[in-house]
């Protein structure tokens, strides 16, 4: 008696076709090319102006745009600051992406006319 032979279902994961048309290879080129990132190599070089104490307003991340005071600058690669925003939440942030606010510095003793 012979046995037979035993046949398999394909598996999923396989592709149907022998090999990818022209159009579905530009359209992963296409994908691949708008992930393309970005690096600032600027960020390692950080913003002196940024200490402990200044006002600052986030330029990127998940508090974009808010106001800030800087409670600690780390040094590093990348220089970052701990910053707690008005709202009273705190983030560490690359200092790159730190601008200094236009108001007054807490820090700063502020200065009275006298008279």
């Amino acid at each position: 008696m012979r046995r037979r032979k035993v046949t398999y279902p394909p598996p999923k994961t396989a592709t149907s076709g022998g090999s990818a048309s022209a159009s579905v290879v530009d359209a992963r080129a296409a994908a691949n090319a708008s992930r393309a990132v970005s690096i600032n190599l600027e960020a390692k070089v950080g913003r002196p102006s940024i200490v402990q104490g200044a006002r600052v307003q986030i330029g990127s991340g998940l508090y974009m745009g808010e106001i800030a005071v800087v409670e600690s600058v780390v040094g590093g690669v990348i220089p970052a600051a701990v910053v707690r925003t008005e709202a009273g939440r705190t983030r560490r942030v690359r200092t790159v992406d730190l601008v200094l606010y236009r108001g007054e510095s807490p820090a700063a003793p502020e200065s009275q006319p006298q008279g």
